[in-house]
């Protein structure tokens, strides 16, 4: 199977296979980003060992299925071992026989532990073997690779890359699995057959995000609004409830992190922490903290400051596609059918915002259009103090090079046309951002047209104009 993208996280698994030391890898990531599709593909589904923990299992069970998965490569005693100190400890014989199976590159034991966390059950001893499996053999094997993998990040993150034990300073590489970008959704869609015009799958983009097992699921004798509906809105659709079934498989306890999701929601710019502590179904303390910074890990939401105000006053801002549509339009179950909302007042309004959350999702894209890649940047947002129109800009890119682009992001039926009064509005959001901040270097207006841009005797305004056509940009 073709492996799409991707190139940075298959360098890291090559630079694993290359080492002279033992690996222990981690991938992680949200629900149905590709984590274990990467990993089977790029080793050709051909490892020393490979076990995947069992959804909502006891202990018992899930000995029992490992140790079917050691009798699968060639351990002999078919009885389930009594505990996982047991578990690993056939591990270690199976991996110590010869006639085990060496990636042929660099003759390395590679083993593949998938839903890591499903392993760790209710009262087991799952943590301390695995703990003691690593530290008393495998960590001074230095032909192994041992990979491990999960959806459920809040056990991840907790127990094996900030834990202070046992697992402290013992991962040797991370490996966080991001969506896919616009230009890979292009290659999936052309792997796939599904015929879209770009513009359309932005608007793709907007509703699923780049999840690949989303993408996966387009019909492709379906129009983009007929493969939302069947997805989505149809009761038995396979994203009808994905939104809860997505948080139940990250999070143990979701509620607290789907209240703060939802509360971004209402809020375009974003909330500070401050107002989101005074939301009663959130609250503040160190839960709100680990949850902001768990949710902000999984990429669903994006941590930014006001340029004027510097990082006492940081805004956290939902940047998640999915699950700004899925709050919008499948968790109260308002609608039954997308058509009858397409081009309504609220469709509009969330296609504006959901276009701003595209363009957050490819700042890299778009600092390669403007040619400065190799410039080092900040990326900020400003809210006006004194404007009395309330003047905001939510994509400002600070460079070294002395030129801040103030980013306006636009997406249009059709070609995107400057008028006599949003040309005045751009006029006064340059000269009160130059007041509030202070900002001596240049400023360069720029603008994201998402389906073109129209040229006219306003448009000299805009030093940079990029298109949708430039997202695609590799």
């Amino acid at each position: 199977m073709k492996i799409i993208g991707r190139k940075h996280e298959k360098d890291s698994l090559f630079q694993c296979i290359k080492s002279k030391r033992p690996e222990f890898v981690v991938v992680y990531g949200r629900r149905r980003i590709g984590k274990t599709y990467l990993v089977r593909e790029y080793f050709n589904r051909q490892f020393s060992f490979y076990a995947t923990g069992l959804t909502d299992s006891k202990t018992k069970s899930q000995l029992r299925a490992f140790n079917e998965s050691l009798c699968s490569y060639g351990y002999n005693d078919k009885t389930p071992p009594k505990d996982w100190f047991e578990a690993f400890g056939r591990l270690r014989q199976l991996l110590e026989s010869e006639k085990i199976y060496r990636e042929p590159l660099n003759n390395k034991r590679v083993i593949f532990l998938d839903e890591l966390p499903w392993m760790d059950t209710a009262r087991s001893d799952f943590k301390s073997a695995l703990d003691y499996f690593w530290n008393s053999w495998a960590s001074s094997q230095a032909d192994l690779v041992l990979i491990v993998c999960g959806s459920a990040t809040s056990w991840i993150i907790t127990n094996l890359l900030t834990n202070k034990k046992g697992f402290h300073n013992r991962i040797t590489k991370q490996i966080h699995l991001n969506p896919f970008t616009l230009s890979e959704c292009e290659k999936m869609y052309e792997l796939n057959d599904i015929v879209m015009t770009r513009s359309q799958m932005i608007e793709s983009y907007m509703v699923f995000g780049g999840v690949p097992l989303y993408l996966n699921l387009l019909d492709s004798r379906l129009s983009l609004a007929q493969n939302i509906n069947e997805l989505c809105f149809k009761e038995h659709g396979e994203l009808n409830n994905e939104y809860t079934n997505l948080f139940l498989s990250l999070f143990d306890k979701p509620e607290k992190h789907m209240a703060i999701l939802e509360a971004l929601a209402k809020k375009k710019c974003g909330m500070t922490r401050t107002e989101l502590s005074k939301e009663s179904d959130i609250g503040g303390g160190s839960v709100l903290t680990k949850d902001l910074k768990e949710l902000e890990e999984c990429g669903f939401i994006r941590k930014y400051s006001d340029i004027t105000k510097g990082s006492t006053d940081s805004f956290y801002q939902l940047i998640d596609p999915f699950t700004l549509f899925a709050i919008k339009f499948l968790k109260d179950k308002k609608f039954d059918s997308w058509n009858t909302y397409i081009n309504s007042p609220g469709y509009n309004s969330w296609r504006g915002t959901s276009f701003e959350i595209v363009c957050f999702n490819h700042i890299d894209t778009i600092k390669k259009v403007l040619g400065i890649s190799g410039i080092e940047t900040s990326e900020f947002a400003w809210r006006s103090q004194e404007s009395e129109k309330g003047a905001q800009i939510d994509l400002i890119i600070s460079r070294k090079d002395g030129v801040t682009n103030l980013c306006e992001m636009k997406f249009t039926n059709s070609e995107y046309a400057l008028d006599e009064d949003e040309y005045k509005k751009l006029q006064n959001r340059v000269t009160d951002f130059q007041k509030e901040s202070g900002s001596t270097g240049a400023i360069h207006v720029t603008l994201i047209c998402g389906n073109g841009f129209k040229y006219n005797k306003y448009s000299d305004i805009a030093q940079n104009i990029i298109t949708g056509e430039d997202l695609f940009e590799t």
